[in-house]
């Protein structure tokens, strides 16, 4: 399965829905492309990984790589509605100490100050 991305804004902050496999390859440059182009525009995203079936060592990579763009920025990424697998995977990985977890998108998007992202 492809990874499918699409975005929508929520009390203005960005909210880029992935479904599919983030692994190695197409999906993990898919991603990784799309999200940086969002960081440049000083947006907070919130990544809803609720349709994220499976991720590799790639995919974590992408990740790490775009929580490190997006510190560097000015910005910020947080993971919302992770899946018993995914949020299993970065429990074991220690990543759950490195990315803001939200159990709701909507605990996500109330995290950020009001007018954060305007």
């Amino acid at each position: 399965m492809q990874l499918r991305l699409s975005t929508r804004t929520v009390n203005g902050v960005l909210i880029v829905d992935c479904a599919g496999r983030i692994v190695f390859g197409e999906e993990s440059a898919y991603l990784r492309d799309m999200v940086k182009k969002l960081i440049a525009e000083k947006q907070n995203l919130v990544l809803n990984l609720s349709g994220v079936t499976y991720i590799d060592s790639g995919g974590l990579g992408t990740l790490v790589a775009l929580y490190i763009t997006a510190r560097n920025n000015g910005s910020s990424i947080k993971l919302a509605n992770l899946t018993q697998r995914v949020g299993d995977l970065l429990q074991v990985t220690k990543l759950v100490t490195i990315f803001d977890v939200y159990d709701s998108e909507q605990k996500a998007v109330d995290s950020y100050p009001k007018g954060a992202a305007a």
